[in-house]
């Protein structure tokens, strides 16, 4: 199931917190890989129009993984991953395309070899990343993260929490892939300022992030139990998407390193973020989620 950390407990007063939100039978290998925990999504995030993309002049084909036929999250998402290290505090995964599917080297331009490491520190998730490319083609991919986090934190609702993304754009989408064009909605002026989980029905996608240190720190605050959750990643990541799932016990933050459709808009001339790494190239990350 895509090396999914499922479930982190942060030991806080009065006692121990969940912070992610998972199905209750995904430990046991059902549910959708992308609807609980953080799903990984690798080499590319959030959804490619339609089942192709050209790439230095060939055509790579897809498979559908939307209801609107799009390719969505990925290959590493719902595929076994290689336990490399395991720890009390601590444990790495890792895949690699030539090693675990060899059928997915006809499905994207080259080789690619992706390190996850998760480690306790206190009550802080510090979660590494470490893209490789063992090829000697280039390798275009984008890398996000898909956290569901729980809402409430221990309080007794979760309406009135409240989610801070300090934002200034959003990408405009048409069947939920991006047209090109950027807005500055008020959405994302009330993101910047904390939105109450009440009040969001969103699936967007959010630019212009705001990074301090090249930090950019967002949170989702119970004003009940007064606990606040913070991710903080860095500025490799160039977007992030918020999505409200159905059963709006959880509120899933996404920082990406490209924009979804990445390949779409590069070929229209807009920038995307898509990272292209020569061969032997590697790219890291690091993305910490504290519970106070």
């Amino acid at each position: 199931m895509g090396f999914n950390c499922y479930s982190f407990v942060a030991v806080n007063s009065p006692g121990p917190i969940e912070v992610l939100w998972s199905a209750p039978d995904f430990s046991a290998g059902a549910g959708r890989p992308s609807g609980s925990g953080i799903p990984l999504m690798f080499p590319f995030a959030g959804r490619i129009r339609g089942t192709s993309f050209r790439f230095e002049g060939k055509q790579y084909a897809l498979e559908a993984g939307d209801s609107l036929g799009n390719a969505i999250h990925g290959f590493v998402i719902n595929r076994p991953w290689r336990v490399t290290h395991q720890a009390g505090n601590r444990v790495t995964g890792q895949f690699q395309a030539s090693l675990d599917d060899a059928s997915l080297l006809k499905h994207w331009p080259a080789d690619f070899r992706i390190t996850a490491d998760y480690q306790l520190v206190g009550n802080t998730l510090v979660s590494e990343f470490l893209i490789e490319n063992p090829d000697t083609r280039p390798l275009p991919f984008g890398f996000g993260t898909h956290g569901y986090f729980r809402v409430p934190l221990g309080g007794s609702t979760g309406a009135e929490c409240r989610v801070t993304v300090p934002a200034e754009s959003s990408w405009e989408l048409e069947g939920l892939l991006p047209t090109g064009r950027k807005t500055s909605p008020a959405v994302a002026a009330e993101l910047s300022r904390g939105m109450l989980v009440s009040a969001m029905k969103l699936d967007s996608v959010f630019g212009g992030l705001k990074f301090e240190n090249h930090r950019c720190v967002t949170t989702v605050h119970d004003p009940h139990s007064r606990r606040t959750m913070a991710m903080t990643f860095d500025d490799q990541f160039t977007a992030c998407v918020i999505y409200n799932p159905p059963h709006r016990e959880a509120v899933c933050i996404e920082p990406y390193t490209t924009v979804p459709d990445a390949f779409t808009l590069r070929e229209k001339g807009i920038d995307p973020g898509l990272r292209i790494l020569p061969p032997g190239g590697a790219f890291r990350t690091r993305i910490h989620i504290r519970l106070d």
